[in-house]
């Protein structure tokens, strides 16, 4: 397999940095907005009411709404693919994000020689993205499965 000349990875460097700066910023910005939301639900007095129900469906719905965010993510970088010419349409191109976002790896799609470093860096970024929504997703659940006030029980 030619991986390309090793000179030529500057331009993914170069690309490749910034969309992780950008997504990671983005991802940091958007995570922000979900937890401001989630804070208000959790306080909410339908949550003291329903408990169970409210809890179970704002971590269904946080978690829904981190896979859209990640899914926009792997946009980026798609039509970024697109932009340069690393994949040959947008179709692969965004499946070859997912792929590489995702470290799943098994799409028989591949980058432009040259552009195959960015594909790694992807994957890198994929690795900070999913840190940074397991530790807010782990957040949520741990103040959504708090008890509340009413249903603490009393100290022994």
């Amino acid at each position: 397999m030619d991986y390309g000349n090793v000179s030529t990875w500057g331009a993914s460097w170069a690309w490749g940095l910034p969309l992780i700066v950008l997504t990671v910023v983005f991802h940091a910005y958007s995570l922000g907005l979900l937890n401001k939301r989630a804070a208000l639900k959790l306080n909410s007095k339908e949550r003291l009411l329903h408990f169970s129900r409210v809890s179970n469906f704002l971590i269904g719905g946080t978690a829904l709404l981190a896979a859209i965010l990640h899914g926009i993510e792997c946009a980026i970088w798609a039509v970024t693919y697109r932009l340069v010419g690393a994949t040959a349409d947008t179709k692969s191109a965004m499946l070859y994000s997912l792929s590489a976002m995702t470290s799943y790896g098994h799409a028989n799609l591949y980058l432009e020689p040259r552009w195959q470093m960015m594909g790694a860096l992807e994957a890198l970024n994929g690795w900070i993205l999913f840190g940074l929504t397991t530790a807010f997703l782990f957040t949520v659940v741990q103040r959504a499965w708090l008890p509340t006030n009413s249903q603490r029980q009393p100290d022994v």
